[in-house]
């Protein structure tokens, strides 16, 4: 499901034969602008028919049309919720597991929240789940996999550091990237953690362990960590920088320092 091709740099530059085929799911974006260019609506049409499943599209719709402020990722909880509750109620099981491995990166995003909205399962078993997500190829599927799960992370945080603890040393460098991202004390387009924002130091062990990770992905989550730990504990991260500095004296350390103190020099 690697997407190859290098995307348009501005809507009205797509090809309109590309942009048929994201529209119906065919294939993944290539970049954020064809991901925003996606008309979801007709996608959830296209994807539901191809399924089997049109009944489900008229809710979905009613839902969609209830929304205040409509924006991409609103509308992409929207469908991935209401797609969700409807399976339930029509005891569909296999539902999710079609949407999973979609070709389209966007229907993909959609089975991201029956994990998160999902009350019959465990903090761990959400955790769990999601992990397919947050080692997606695909950059959005990859995003949205942690805004999907962050309310539950949130509500019970001491044990979602200590389960995303372990996710630090996996192979997958999305994985580890997953754990530092999902709990950003201010994050990017999400509700902010207010306990992390006052105390990153519950964060500390996991920090220690991502400190001097060889991947730039990482390292820029773990850097933007630590900036938005400094707008509200700026000698937390004063101290640990300065700490580290001397610590690891690496050039992956050394980045991570330089980003994560750019708001307080």
């Amino acid at each position: 499901m690697t997407n190859k091709r290098k995307g348009s740099k501005s809507n009205d530059l797509i090809e309109p034969a590309i942009m048929a085929q994201l529209n119906k799911g065919e294939i993944e974006s290539a970049n954020l602008v064809e991901w925003l260019a996606i008309d979801q609506r007709t996608l959830l049409s296209h994807t539901l028919g191809n399924l089997n499943r049109m009944a489900y599209y008229a809710p979905v719709l009613d839902r969609l049309n209830n929304i205040e402020k409509p924006t991409v990722n609103r509308i992409n909880e929207c469908i991935g919720l209401g797609l969700f509750e409807l399976a339930e109620e029509n005891n569909d099981s296999s539902l999710f597991s079609e949407l999973k491995k979609h070709p389209s990166d966007l229907v993909r995003c959609w089975a991201t929240y029956s994990i998160g909205s999902n009350e019959h399962t465990s903090l761990n078993e959400k955790l769990d789940q999601i992990q397919f997500f947050a080692a997606d190829p695909h950059f959005g599927v990859r995003e949205i996999a942690w805004m999907a799960v962050r309310s539950a992370i949130t509500n019970q945080l001491d044990e979602s550091i200590a389960i995303l603890l372990k996710w630090t040393t996996h192979t997958d460098e999305n994985i580890r990237r997953f754990a530092s991202e999902s709990i950003r004390p201010r994050g990017v387009w999400c509700t902010h953690i207010s306990a992390l924002k006052e105390q990153p130091d519950l964060a500390l062990a996991l920090l220690e362990s991502l400190k001097s990770d060889p991947s730039r992905y990482v390292q820029n989550s773990v850097g933007n960590w630590l900036n938005d730990a400094s707008k509200t504990a700026p000698a937390f991260v004063e101290m640990l920088c300065k700490r580290w500095a001397k610590e690891s004296p690496t050039k992956e350390t050394a980045y991570i320092i330089k980003k994560g103190m750019r708001s307080i020099q």
